[in-house]
């Protein structure tokens, strides 16, 4: 026993001192993993230095982060965080960027390309944003119970009474927890909306009077879109007054790859005007109509079924109705208190995002915005926020149709006297829709939106399609709203111009 003990303890003290003379692969590996990792990112640079520098401009980015940043109210959203976050990222980066010499950026087009793309890309999102917070705290509220507030119930009662209105407006409970969420809870929200009204409702005002109909229809591109004329839903319905596809194209809205008038304040509201106007022929009450403007004249038409005879209002039929449009007209009536009333609880608009004195000149030539902002020294963004219709930023002129332009006011005059100096930038601006045409006379140049069609096939690639109708990739996926040229989908039809 002693000698099997002695050769135990031998044997583990050869391989005890065999363990500590092993040499430690610990620091050997991670200087490998190392050396690896410098090799790739060697590689990942040099690829980089390959590749051509393209960075936003600084003050485009802040322009779009300051864009995300002031919607909505209250806390800020998920989505519009990471997007402020993405916008402050980018612009840090390039404004170390542009302190760096002129020279690492020699391509001034695909530069303003990038950033101009971003811009566009964070303003889209800010429009989102901003449909989407105000329709979830101030449209789709719980009305069941009450919330306490300082006024009582009789003040908000007597000042809803002193509007004098063909449209009904009573005091209840479920209007309550919506007039104390535009006075108390979202007063930002609602001050930037008064904002937005300065340069809105007197276009709005205006068409309603000439259809002859109630002023107070006002606010139903407030509780629609909270007045963000780009504002699109989750179901597709676009513009300050929310109108889907279909629906446009039945009211006379233009809806082309150039142009998309449910997004002309103008045009729209002229619509809006005939739609409720049809609506109030059909139903004779306008808690109906604005009803039916939310949801259908089906669902009205359902719920008035269900709530048997003797239904003639809103109220009698808000069991039945679908669960968003039981608060729509609630959120109607407390946007039209609080539009009267908001000095009473304390709420001033904020300045008004577009310059309040504006003119319209009509275009009669295909133009791209840029010649007339680069030529007036007008902002792009400002030019595309008073003319949200057109979605590429051409007006699409040609073949005898004119289309309006809207500036400010001291614009108009300067836009007269520098037409002729507007037009001569086309080749420039518009290069991709110039056409060679042989005329007897000689090669004429011209331009061409016309467009046809093309229906994708199984193997079809962009570039082979671009290439057989003359085009470029990038057109292809700018004209149908691509953003992966990988993902082209069987059976998609595009469109190209040629």
């Amino acid at each position: 026993m002693k000698r099997l003990l002695a050769l135990l303890i031998l044997f583990t003290g050869i391989a005890l001192q065999s363990v500590a003379e092993m040499p430690d692969d610990g620091p050997s590996k991670r200087r490998n993993a190392e050396k690896i990792a410098a090799r790739k990112a060697e590689r990942r640079n040099r690829n980089a230095r390959l590749q051509p520098v393209v960075v936003p401009s600084p003050d485009s980015v802040k322009i779009a982060a300051d864009t995300v940043s002031s919607n909505g109210g209250g806390a800020e959203s998920a989505e519009n965080v990471a997007a402020r976050a993405e916008a402050e990222r980018v612009a840090s980066v390039a404004s170390l960027f542009y302190r760096a010499d002129s020279c690492l950026n020699p391509c001034a087009a695909d530069l303003h390309a990038v950033y101009d793309s971003l811009t566009r890309r964070l303003r889209a999102e800010a429009a989102d944003s901003i449909y989407t917070t105000f329709f979830n705290e101030l449209v789709d509220l719980d009305s069941t119970g009450t919330t306490a507030s300082s006024v009582p119930d009789s003040v908000y009662a007597a000042r809803l009474a002193q509007l004098i209105s063909p449209i009904w407006l009573p005091y209840n409970d479920i209007i309550k927890r919506y007039i104390i969420a535009y006075t108390e809870t979202r007063k930002q929200t609602f001050s930037r909306i008064l904002g937005r009204s300065q340069y809105y409702f007197p276009i709005i005002e205006e068409e309603l009077m000439r259809a002859g109909l109630p002023l107070e229809l006002r606010m139903v591109p407030v509780i629609e879109s909270a007045l963000t004329a780009t504002a699109v839903s989750r179901m597709g319905a676009t513009g300050l007054w929310q109108f889907m596809y279909g629906t446009g194209k039945l009211y006379g809205l233009e809806q082309t790859s150039f142009i998309d008038q449910r997004r002309d304040p103008l045009a729209s509201t002229r619509a809006a005007c005939r739609y409720l106007k049809n609506m109030y022929d059909i139903y004779q009450d306008w808690t109906l109509a604005i009803a039916s403007y939310n949801c259908g004249p089906g669902n009205v038409n359902k719920a008035l079924a269900r709530a048997g005879e003797g239904a003639r209002t809103f109220w009698d039929i808000y069991p039945y109705l679908p669960r968003e449009t039981r608060g729509y007209v609630p959120s109607f009536i407390a946007a039209t208190y609080a539009y009267a009333y908001h000095t009473q609880h304390g709420i001033e608009p904020t300045e008004s995002p577009l310059p309040l004195a504006t003119d319209t000149i009509m275009v009669g030539r295909l133009m791209h915005l840029e010649q007339v902002a680069t030529t007036l020294d007008v902002p792009m963004e400002l030019l595309r926020d008073l003319n949200p219709q057109y979605k590429l930023d051409i007006i699409p002129a040609v073949e005898g149709k004119q289309y309006s332009l809207v500036l400010p006011s001291p614009e108009i005059n300067h836009y007269i006297q520098m037409e002729d100096s507007i037009h001569a930038k086309d080749t420039v601006y518009l290069a991709q829709y110039q056409k060679k045409i042989a005329t007897p006379g000689g090669v004429k140049s011209t331009f061409n939106i016309s467009t046809v069609t093309y229906k994708v096939k199984k193997g079809d690639q962009l570039g082979s399609i671009a290439h057989r109708y003359g085009v470029t990739v990038s057109q292809l996926m700018k004209w149908n709203g691509i953003k992966n040229p990988n993902t082209l989908q069987i059976g998609k039809v595009l469109e190209i111009y040629r």
